[in-house]
C-alpha cells in the first residue's frame, strides 16, 4: 500500500481510469475535460510568480551581472545545436521508414476548413522578428503576470534582478525578502500537485471520450513512429548529454517520474514547469542558471516539437505521393528552426507551427493536415513529455558549462531517489567512527 503515496502511481492510476472511462461512457468522459483544464490553470496560477521570484533574487545575489548575458548565451547556443539535432533525427526517422508510404491519398478528399482554422489561427500568431522582440515587453508590469507571458515574466524577472543588483546592501535586502517570499509560492505548488491524479483523469477521459481509440489506431504506425523516435533521441541524445555531463540518463528519468506522469496525463509540459526548477535546484544546479535557462527553454527549447515538425510534414507528404527535394528539405530543417520558436503559449502549437512550416513546401497540399487531427492529442502528450525532459537536462548542461552544478550533490540526490531532499542526505551522514 506505501506505493499507492507515491505521487507517479496515483497518477499513472488517473490515466490509466480515464482511459476506460472514456473508452465504456465517451460522452461522459468528453464532459470530464474542465478537471484537466482546472489543474493545468492552477499551476499556470504558480508558474509566473515563481519565475519572478527565482530568476529576479538569483540574478540579484550574483556579484558579476555580466554572468547573466553569458548564460543567456550558452543557453540559445545550446538551444540551437540540439533542436536541429531533433528536426535532422525526425527527419530521418520518416525518411527511413516511409511510414506515410503507400496511402496514395486524395487532398481533395480532406476537410478544408480544419487547415483553414489553423491557418487564421498561425497568422494570428505570426509576427515579424521586430514585433516578437517588441510583444517581449509588457504592457505594464502586472500585465505580464496576468495574462501569464512567460517570456515577458522572464524580462520583468531578469530587470528586477539587476535593478536589485545595483542597490548593493539594500538590493541584498530586497533580493533575500523575494526569495523568502518564493518559498511561499513553491509550499502553494506542493499543495496543488496533490490534484495531479484528478487531471490526469479527467484528461484522459476527454481525450479517449472524444476522440476514441479507433483515432489513434487508424494512425497508429505514425503515433508510434513519433513516441519511437522521441525515445530514441532522449536515450541517445540527451543521454549522450547526460553521460559528458557526468550522470546517468535513467536515474534522472526516475527522479522525475512524478512530473513525466503529470505532464503526459494532462498532456501540457507547462504542469511540470516550477516542480522542474524546483527540482533542479535540487540536484545542486545553481538557481540563476535554472531560473534563466529553464523559462527560456518552454519558448525556445522544444525537442519534442522539433521532431514531430518534420516527421509530420515528410508524412503528409509521402501519404499525397508529393516528392520532396533535397533543397525543400534543407529549407525545412532551416524555417522549422524558425517557426518552432514563435507559437510558444499560444494554444494548439504543435499544429499551428506545422501549418507555418508547410507554407515553405507548397507542393505539400495543407488541407492534409486533417489527417492528424484525430490523433493530436496523443502525439501532443509524446511532444511534451520529450520537451520536458530535454529542458530538465539542458539546465544542467549550461549549469555545468558555467561551473554552477554541484556535481556531489547531483549525484547523492539521484542515487537517493525523488523523495530525498539535499538537506535530508546532509542530516542522514554517519559520524565516522574512532578507533
Amino acid at each position: 500500500m506505501k506505493y499507492l503515496k507515491q505521487l507517479w502511481i496515483q497518477v499513472l492510476i488517473g490515466i490509466v481510469l480515464g482511459v476506460v472511462v472514456g473508452a465504456i461512457w465517451p460522452e461522459f468522459g468528453a464532459k470530464l475535460k474542465p478537471l484537466g483544464d482546472g489543474f493545468i490553470k492552477l499551476i499556470k496560477l504558480i508558474i509566473a510568480p515563481i519565475v519572478f521570484c527565482t530568476v529576479s533574487a538569483g540574478i540579484g545575489h550574483m556579484s558579476d551581472l555580466k554572468k547573466v548575458g553569458r548564460v543567456g548565451g550558452k543557453a540559445l547556443i545550446y538551444f540551437e545545436v540540439v533542436s536541429t539535432v531533433a528536426l535532422f533525427i525526425g527527419l530521418a526517422a520518416a525518411l527511413l521508414t516511409r511510414v506515410g508510404h503507400g496511402m496514395n491519398l486524395d487532398a481533395s478528399t480532406f476537410d478544408v476548413a480544419v487547415a483553414a482554422d489553423y491557418a487564421k489561427r498561425a497568422a494570428a500568431a505570426h509576427t515579424t522578428w521586430v514585433d516578437y522582440l517588441l510583444n517581449l515587453i509588457p504592457a505594464t508590469f502586472v500585465s505580464a503576470f496576468a495574462e501569464g507571458d512567460i517570456l515577458q515574466v522572464l524580462v520583468l524577472s531578469i530587470l528586477t534582478g539587476f535593478a536589485m543588483g545595483r542597490l548593493g546592501p539594500l538590493g541584498a535586502k530586497v533580493s533575500l525578502g523575494i526569495e523568502q517570499a518564493s518559498r511561499v509560492f513553491f509550499s502553494a505548488l506542493h499543495i496543488i500537485v496533490h490534484l495531479a491524479p484528478l487531471g490526469a483523469f479527467g484528461a484522459m477521459a476527454f481525450t479517449i471520450g472524444k476522440y476514441g481509440l479507433q483515432s489513434l489506431s487508424h494512425l497508429a504506425l505514425l503515433t508510434g513512429l513519433l513516441y519511437a523516435t522521441s525515445a530514441v533521441f532522449i536515450v541517445v541524445v540527451l543521454g549522450l548529454i547526460c553521460r559528458l555531463i557526468g550522470f546517468s540518463l535513467f536515474k534522472f528519468l526516475r527522479y522525475l517520474r512524478d512530473e513525466i506522469f503529470i505532464v503526459y496525463g494532462a498532456c501540457a509540459s507547462e504542469a511540470a514547469l516550477p516542480q522542474l526548477i524546483e527540482k533542479l535546484e535540487r540536484l545542486g544546479a545553481s538557481k540563476p542558471v535554472v531560473g534563466l535557462v529553464v523559462p527560456a527553454g518552454y519558448s525556445f527549447n522544444l525537442d519534442g516539437g522539433n521532431i514531430y515538425l518534420t516527421l509530420a510534414v515528410v508524412f503528409l507528404a509521402q501519404a499525397t505521393n508529393t516528392h520532396l527535394s533535397f533543397e525543400q528539405m534543407a529549407t525545412l530543417i532551416g524555417v522549422a528552426l524558425l517557426t518552432s520558436k514563435g507559437t510558444a503559449g499560444v494554444t494548439g502549437a504543435g499544429f499551428i507551427t506545422l501549418y507555418a512550416t508547410l507554407q515553405v513546401v507548397p507542393t505539400v497540399p495543407i488541407a492534409a493536415m486533417a489527417l492528424l487531427v484525430g490523433i493530436d492529442r496523443f502525439m501532443a502528450q509524446c511532444r511534451g513529455v520529450t520537451n520536458f525532459i530535454g529542458n530538465g537536462v539542458a539546465g544542467l548542461a549550461v549549469a555545468r558549462w558555467e561551473g554552477e552544478l554541484d556535481m556531489v550533490q547531483l549525484r547523492q540526490q539521484l542515487d537517493a531517489g525523488p523523495d530525498i531532499r539535499a538537506d535530508d542526505l546532509a542530516d542522514a551522514e554517519i559520524e565516522p567512527v574512532e578507533t
